[in-house]
């Protein structure tokens, strides 16, 4: 496997806006990717507007980083920006060193990984009809004479199905279509995807967990002459004995992270969402949310505050 590094700066701004000021709860926020051997924090900032009263960190469940904002006062607008400068190190040839017993389909994980990854190989959604069940396993038949099936390559072949058979719709509302809504309208923003592949793959017996954090989108550099503009992005890991957690972008159809820069991983969507938080007022108050992110290899045209 062949290795890239690059260095990026990512600018991640979150405003809402309220009709008259709002008294402001609890605000989680999950901005901080973890240093890791693909992964090297430099420099980050953030800056809340207003002032947080306080702002304490901590590492959740699963090892990520969350901040959690306190106000004092009521105000008419949120504004969270988070700076981050970090060194990216990403997989460019995607051949994995799976263990031999793993390199064909079906598998069975060793007895001293199954206590770990237990709750990730169960499924997290209804799915009564098996219209998940039975789509995935289209993906596991052997070729011609019933051969053995390889896993890397049947992975992502269920990746790209996703990739090249659903729409993509981007969608600014929290929350996320289940995986039998998705295949039904065949439609769905990345993270719909992400939850898609995670249950099909679950369904199985495969390990697999859910990833939010950037992509790096050139066309949305403006250090490669491209329009300023991105979103959060979210994909899939699933584990594979000798490779371990193995990036997989159903949006994007690629394998490996070399444009993926992940921030947090949970066991569902809802463990690994950006920002959230609750405020108080007439529902009417509420006048909106706007989000922008931009993914640079320029360090210097996103100054760290």
């Amino acid at each position: 496997m062949e290795s890239l590094s690059g260095m990026f700066a990512i600018r991640h701004v979150t405003v809402y806006r309220y009709a008259r000021p709002v008294i402001l709860g609890t605000h989680r926020l999950m901005f901080r990717p973890r240093d890791s051997h693909d992964l090297r924090l430099l420099d980050t900032a953030l800056t809340i507007s207003p002032p947080a009263a306080s702002l304490r960190w901590l590492h959740d469940v699963f090892g990520n980083s969350v901040a959690l904002a306190e106000f004092a006062a009521p105000a008419a607008e949120l504004r969270f920006q988070s700076d981050i400068r970090l060194e990216h190190y990403a997989v460019d040839t995607p051949d994995f060193p799976i263990e031999d017993y793993a390199r064909s389909y079906p598998f069975s994980y060793s007895a001293d990984e199954i206590p770990d990854l237990g709750r990730t190989i169960e499924r997290h959604y209804p799915d009564p009809e098996h219209r998940v069940d039975t789509w995935a396993k289209q993906f596991a038949r052997p070729s011609g004479d019933g051969g053995l099936v390889e896993t890397q390559p049947m992975l992502e072949r269920l990746m790209r199905a996703i990739h090249d058979d659903f729409a993509y719709q981007g969608r600014d509302a929290e929350g996320t279509q289940t995986p039998a809504e998705t295949l039904a309208r065949r439609q769905g923003s990345c993270r719909d995807f992400a939850l898609l592949m995670i249950e099909a793959a679950r369904s199985l017996g495969f390990a697999a967990r859910f990833v939010s954090g950037y992509q790096y989108d050139p066309e949305r550099d403006p250090a490669a002459g491209g329009t300023p503009g991105g979103t959060t992005h979210a994909w899939v890991q699933i584990y594979l004995p000798g490779a371990g957690w193995v990036e997989f972008d159903p949006t994007s159809g690629g394998v490996g992270g070399r444009n993926l820069i992940r921030v947090a991983v949970a066991r569902d969507p809802q463990q690994a969402m950006p920002l959230t938080g609750a405020w108080t007022g007439a529902p009417a108050d509420y006048l909106g949310m706007e989000v922008s992110v931009t993914v640079s290899t320029d360090a210097a045209a996103l100054p760290i505050n």
